[in-house]
């Protein structure tokens, strides 16, 4: 192409045209030159060496088209830059096309999530709602359980306080009734020795002797029957329930007692044993003598007839008089004596104090019935009797003997009324309660003996007509 333009500029005909030509070989000229400069700024790097357009499609272009004194990329070269590029613009638009499918695939993930979001939320706020709703019942529902509990609570202490007022006012309307039948004994009493009086002094008056009243026709008791003799069957049957009771709660209680000081649980059901039999005779002793105190006090004014229902109708009507705590003391130095109880000297029996104490009042009160109730004899290595006696659960059942007893059997005359317990293994021999070894005593230190007397109440030793 330059050299076309060349030989154009030399035709002389075309003047005007010439002149055209040459200002625009010119202009060419310093464009050549302007595009070689560009090409070398291109290919030497620099500043404009990372334009990519620039270096593989406007110079390979235009060094085709104007002549350059070295140019430096080739014909060839230009066709491969070419190739390149458009391949390059094959994978721009491929990877735009699968960006712009990326984008629009995201678009639309977005798109959902933001739905289910927008769900999420409204769900949220619906179950905060119901939450809220939730709370506030929860409340009024807690401020009124709340209320009931102190109303109830209310309730339960007034209940305890009436329950109170009513036991104090029954204790006072007991202790009311006792003192009304004291004074109406009293009363009887002095009226029958009012009655007698008057009959002597009649009698000493009377010119004539009269004949003497015996004591059977005294005015003072009919045949009617005691209290004692109405209340025998009642009284027989909370006696036998307190006496299975002083078996399952106050043994068990006084067991585990004595075994925080003695391991040996052989030897803590003998001492228990040892302490209800001696509490049962005690009693029954107690009774003896204070029934005949009474019988001296009521003799002069009952016959022989009714003496003996007399004072066992006072005796029943009176138990509070049974000197309770001397019997208790008694059966504590009866077993601190005792042979056959190996117990560590440092520890007292009245440790056990609680049961001798039932135990003592319940035989003491199953004196006053018609006919009393006694405990069977008891030995060591005596024959098992399965009418009288149970097994304990650590017994051999084929043992012919006792090997010791854990409970007494209470009887009414021959019948048996409440099985005891015993122990029955092999090797009980019948020398095992005649034993010849050394009474062990126990005797008390001055200090505990002074303790003892200390804790002994009055004994009603001598009863006088204005006490019954």
């Amino acid at each position: 192409m330059a050299d076309t333009l060349r030989r154009l500029t030399h035709t002389s005909p075309f003047s005007v045209l010439q002149d055209k030509l040459e200002s625009w070989h010119r202009d060419y000229h310093v464009q050549g030159q302007l595009f070689t400069i560009l090409n070398h700024t291109a290919a030497e790097g620099g500043h404009y060496a990372g334009v990519d357009t620039l270096k593989t499609r406007l110079l390979p272009w235009l060094g085709t088209c104007f002549s350059m004194a070295r140019p430096v990329v080739s014909d060839d070269t230009s066709l491969q830059l070419i190739q390149d590029s458009v391949e390059k613009d094959r994978r721009i638009r491929e990877l735009s096309a699968s960006l712009d499918s990326d984008i629009q695939r995201k678009d639309n993930e977005l798109c959902s999530t933001r739905l289910q979001l927008d769900s999420m939320r409204a769900e949220l706020v619906d179950t905060q709602q119901e939450l809220d709703v939730t709370k506030r019942e929860s409340a009024t529902t807690l401020l009124a359980t709340e209320e009931e509990i102190l109303q109830l609570k209310a309730d339960l202490r007034s209940a305890h306080e009436q329950v109170e007022s009513y036991q104090r006012k029954m204790a006072t309307f007991i202790d009311y009734e006792r003192q009304i039948r004291l004074l109406k004994d009293e009363v009887s009493y002095l009226s029958t020795d009012k009655t007698v009086l008057q009959e002597r002094l009649v009698r000493s008056r009377s010119p004539s002797p009269l004949p003497r009243l015996s004591r059977s026709s005294s005015p003072m008791r009919s045949e009617s029957p005691t209290r004692a003799q109405l209340t025998n069957s009642s009284r027989y049957a909370r006696l036998i329930s307190r006496f299975n009771d002083l078996y399952a709660v106050e043994r068990l209680e006084a067991q585990v007692i004595l075994r925080r000081h003695i391991d040996d649980v052989e030897m803590v059901q003998k001492v228990i044993f040892i302490a209800v039999v001696e509490s049962f005779k005690t009693a029954k002793l107690a009774y003896r003598q204070f029934k005949l105190r009474v019988r001296k006090t009521l003799s002069p004014h009952f016959g022989l007839e009714y003496l003996e229902n007399a004072a066992v109708d006072y005796i029943v009507r009176n138990l509070d008089l049974y000197d309770i705590q001397a019997s208790i003391n008694d059966v504590i130095n009866a077993m601190n004596v005792n042979p056959r109880i190996s117990f560590p000297p440092e520890v007292d029996f009245f440790l056990i104090s609680t049961l001798i104490r039932e135990m003592c009042r319940v035989a003491f009160a199953m004196q006053t019935l018609d006919p009393p109730l006694d405990f069977s004899f008891a030995s060591d290595g005596e024959l098992y009797n399965d009418r009288k006696y149970r097994r304990s659960y650590d017994s051999e059942l084929t043992a012919p003997l006792v090997m010791y007893h854990v409970w007494p059997s209470l009887l009414e005359g021959d019948a048996v009324v409440v099985k005891g317990e015993a122990v029955t293994r092999r090797g009980a021999v019948w020398s095992r309660s005649r034993s010849t070894s050394p009474v062990r005593s126990r005797s008390l230190s001055p200090t505990r003996s002074l303790a003892f007397l200390k804790k002994r109440s009055l004994s009603p030793g001598r009863l006088r007509a204005s006490h019954l």
